[in-house]
């Protein structure tokens, strides 16, 4: 089977070298001068440093080759959400099927992958790839289990054909919209699980009690709970976001080192403002991009969600860490399901 990814970010690197010692993979870069430099160096610098790319993955920055490299194959996208819907415009119908990697809700209209595929055409074969992963253990071949999810039965077992490997474990699921919603909204919870760790160094520094671990952990399964009726609200099943792309990306997003949103979070909680801590960043955090797009989704729908809506807030300027924190813990007793 022939792969197309389309995306030289860290993500659609890492996935592109995993597949092409085993399948003909193409990875498409946006930019040619960026494409010309993976391919002389065989390594992406900017997106995953110190792990060179198998000889055999293809790389280039023709757009109409890459696609027509997997005619009869798979095309995943790995853009940010805010390009999905103008990648998924420009393949049309010109592929077997589509899987994108984009996690959050689309900045612009609040819609998520499947919304903004099934308006360009209801009848396209497509669906999400999803789950705990950071980019620079796939490529290095570490052990990692993602979740192919979409309506078509026959797309899953595709997407398990190219992909499963020694290292790389894909389960499938006929809930995208469970999977997308998990996705989206891990990554909101790991900005405040971030500010959570920033303010519990903060105190060990000051000899205060500060936060624990306790209070990482309160966030994480509460936050769990907000992901779960957003997504039970727009149609997803439950059981979902007890999976892979639910508490399995919420818990690795939420307390991995490597982790950009938690990274924010933390920064945020060390008093630096938002707009130097992206810059500095040099990477895209989709937390902060969709956070105020899941908390509109949530109000739409009737759905209450005070952790995102704290990290709204904060993210806003609203208030500070430490205020969204009394907020949070200054809240009535309630049943816990």
């Amino acid at each position: 089977m022939n792969l197309t990814v389309l995306g030289a970010g860290a993500w659609g690197t890492a996935l592109a070298a995993s597949t092409a010692a085993r399948h003909p993979t193409r990875l498409w870069a946006r930019d040619v001068a960026q494409a010309a430099r993976i391919n002389a160096a065989r390594a992406n610098a900017a997106y995953l440093p110190g792990a060179p790319l198998p000889d055999e993955l293809q790389i280039g920055a023709d757009f109409e080759a890459a696609l027509a490299h997997a005619r009869d194959g798979l095309v995943i996208v790995a853009t940010p959400m805010a390009g999905l819907d103008e990648v998924l415009r420009r393949i049309g119908t010109r592929t077997g099927g589509v899987l994108w990697l984009s996690k959050g809700f689309e900045p612009r209209s609040g819609r998520l992958g499947h919304e903004i595929a099934r308006a360009i055409d209801p009848h396209a074969r497509v669906g999400v790839l999803s789950g705990p992963s950071f980019a620079i253990e796939v490529a290095r071949g570490q052990p990692t289990a993602l979740v192919a999810a979409s309506a078509d039965a026959a797309l899953c077992e595709e997407a398990v054909d190219a992909l499963h490997s020694e290292s790389l474990r894909i389960y499938t699921s006929d809930d995208p919209v469970g999977v997308e919603v998990g996705g989206a909204v891990k990554n909101v919870l790991a900005i405040a699980a971030g500010m959570a760790d920033g303010m519990r160094v903060a105190g060990i520094a000051g000899g205060l009690p500060g936060l624990g671990l306790n209070a990482r952990a309160a966030l994480i399964t509460r936050g769990l709970a907000e992901m779960t009726r957003l997504g039970v609200a727009l149609g997803a099943r439950p059981e979902t976001f007890m999976g892979l792309s639910g508490l399995g990306d919420l818990v690795l997003t939420a307390t991995g080192d490597l982790s950009r949103n938690r990274s924010v979070g933390r920064l945020l909680a060390q008093g630096l403002p938002l707009a130097r801590i992206l810059s500095e960043l040099g990477h895209v955090a989709e937390g902060v991009h969709s956070a105020a797009m899941v908390l509109q989704r949530a109000r739409a729908l009737g759905v209450e969600m005070p952790i995102v809506q704290a990290v709204v807030a904060v993210l806003d300027g609203h208030i500070t860490p430490a205020r969204a924190l009394e907020q949070l813990m200054g809240r009535g007793a309630r049943p816990e399901t």
